[in-house]
């Protein structure tokens, strides 16, 4: 960020940013970001539980999906989800018979957003319910507690700064999510797409704005969760 501000006058923010239509692209990334993570909540955090407590079949299987996924060069995520939600597709179709597509349109920018961030917040997350002592959860259920009452009033809150994190660095990387976006997404323009066909049309000076925007909107929540997560573990040692 420092480097940008460098290289970047106050009048050219403004120029930049003031333009008609300029900040359409950061409505656009805010949106399909606060979508990607409910549906991360909801999908995400199920998975990696039942992964942190092997209640899965199969989990060395699941696990290596998702690692697939994570390892896999975004661009080669982009093409994977055309053969997956594709108009020509089976799920495509099924979509197209409800009026929605999965191309160029702002469903499309959300699955691909969450295909690029969700490695990162399932493994993230199984990493956070796996730090909870199975034994604490145990001595709840034979209290009388309920499984759902066992997670809500000891599983979740011991977790919840690792979730915190994961789900913050979710975030990051929807915000930035690209390759899988260009191939699938193209429209509507996100940040991370407004940066590139600025810097294609314009050049490089007039694409920092944005870069110095997308900075903005995706770095803070990491950082804060970070310093929340950090404390956490610091009581908890005090």
């Amino acid at each position: 960020m420092i480097t940008l501000l460098t290289h970047l006058s106050g009048s050219a923010i403004v120029s930049a940013l003031t333009a008609p239509g300029a900040l359409d692209p950061l409505v656009v990334s805010l949106q399909s970001g606060a979508v990607t993570l409910a549906v991360l909540l909801l999908l995400g955090t199920p998975l990696a539980r039942m992964l942190a407590r092997g209640t899965l079949p199969f989990p060395r299987v699941w696990e290596a999906g998702v690692l697939c996924s994570l390892l896999l060069p975004p661009l080669v995520i982009g093409l994977v989800l055309v053969f997956m939600v594709g108009p020509y597709t089976t799920i495509g179709q099924l979509l197209g018979h409800v009026h929605l597509s999965a191309t160029n349109t702002f469903l499309a920018l959300v699955i691909a957003e969450v295909y690029e961030s969700a490695p990162y917040y399932v493994l993230g997350a199984q990493a956070a319910f796996s730090a909870v002592d199975p034994r604490l959860e145990q001595q709840a259920a034979l209290l009388g507690d309920r499984p759902s009452r066992v997670f809500r009033r000891v599983t979740l809150p011991l977790a919840a700064p690792g979730l915190a994190m994961a789900l913050a660095i979710a975030w990051a990387r929807a915000m930035g999510a690209f390759g899988a976006v260009i191939i699938i997404a193209y429209h509507p323009y996100g940040l991370p797409l407004q940066i590139y066909t600025t810097l294609q049309e314009t050049g490089l000076a007039s694409a920092l704005p944005f870069a110095l925007v997308l900075l903005v909107v995706a770095l803070p929540l990491p950082l804060a969760a970070y310093i929340w997560s950090a404390r956490a573990r610091g009581r908890r040692r005090g």
